[in-house]
């Protein structure tokens, strides 16, 4: 079953967190969750690094509430307290009895501009809390890995159930197949695949170099991402599911990851072609092959093996023996071998 969908679905997750990386952007992802009409949900949007027409691509969407905070500039902007507005215009969108979706893009950007990790985690913790207050709300963020934010998102201590999407490039499955001949499940089986992708997908200098080296795409995949999706949920039965899984950017919807053009390959059979075997003796000047009458006559040469110490035209004996010269040495006699022992 695949996670991802009941996560945008079923919003039973407070927190959802989507990583990008200079490689691979999870941006068309919000794009989507935020372009999506739903008359029984209303989105809340943060603009503190892509302009609003990245989002809306020049048209107006009903139930979406967009903020343009990208004017705010510490030490220059008239109002410095971004903490207080962002509060201050949830606590306003709540007004509404419909459940939102509060969308801060992005948390990186928000950690410059308040210029503390510390105090950072506790407002979005604040944030989180205020979100909580009102049963379907969600709190979306988008990070940028690497991060100094992201550790402390994910953790338990943050929130008890979390929703974590990374976006990689179809690229490094690529890599992995290729270079560690261990292609995606059902290709591989699970343990090691992760055993192998999970160590290289936190070094983004290997995506980077698959992306933008001599022979990378110089960019991401404009049309397809390859998404990790890590679900914790809380509760009696806490536990935390891992998957990969895909995302069709003209589309916009979810599928499987066999269903991605870029690494369809990978599951792809390839078909081996024998080839056929060559004659050595064509195309000589000269003839190495023997007609009728020479195999006949080389088929009645007789063998010097089969015949060695019998003279010609003397019957063989089929019937196997072993002859057996004693030794000067051997004691062959019907005597008891043991007899000098003093048992």
């Amino acid at each position: 079953m695949a996670l991802f969908p009941a996560i945008i679905d079923d919003p039973k997750h407070s927190l959802v967190v989507f990583q990008s990386s200079i490689a691979q952007t999870s941006l068309p992802i919000i794009r989507n969750i935020l372009t999506t009409q739903n008359s029984s949900r209303k989105s809340l949007l943060f603009s503190l690094q892509y302009p609003a027409s990245f989002f809306l691509g020049g048209l107006e969407y009903e139930n979406l509430e967009i903020h343009d905070l990208l004017d705010h500039v510490p030490g220059y902007d008239a109002s410095p307290d971004i903490q207080g507005d962002i509060l201050a215009r949830i606590s306003a969108a709540f007004q509404t009895p419909l459940p939102l979706n509060v969308v801060i893009d992005s948390v990186d950007i928000l950690l410059l501009d308040i210029g503390s990790l510390s105090k950072t985690y506790l407002f979005l913790r604040e944030v989180l809390a205020l979100v909580e207050e009102h049963l379907g709300s969600r709190l979306i963020l988008h990070v940028t890995h690497p991060s100094e934010l992201t550790p402390l998102l994910v953790q338990t201590t943050f929130s008890s159930s979390l929703a974590h999407i990374i976006a990689h490039p179809a690229a490094l499955l690529k890599h992995i197949a290729t270079e560690y001949l261990t292609p995606p499940p059902p290709a591989s089986p699970e343990v090691k695949f992760w055993g192998v992708f999970l160590p290289l997908s936190v070094r983004t200098h290997e995506a980077e170099r698959l992306v933008f080296g001599n022979t990378g795409e110089g960019s991401g995949d404009s049309e397809e991402i390859v998404i990790e999706v890590l679900v914790r949920c809380s509760g009696k039965k806490r536990a935390v599911q891992r998957a990969l899984e895909g995302w069709s950017i003209n589309s916009g919807v979810s599928c499987e990851l066999t269903a991605l053009e870029g690494v369809r390959s990978l599951w792809v059979r390839q078909t081996v072609f024998e080839t056929p075997a060559v004659d050595p003796t064509q195309n000589l000047s000269f003839n190495l092959n023997l007609t009728s009458s020479q195999q006949e006559s080389r088929a009645q040469v007789p063998l010097p093996y089969a015949h060695e110490g019998r003279p010609q035209g003397v019957a063989q004996n089929k019937n196997g023996a072993i002859f057996y010269d004693p030794d000067s040495a051997d004691d062959i006699d019907d005597d008891d071998p043991d007899e000098d022992l003093d048992i």
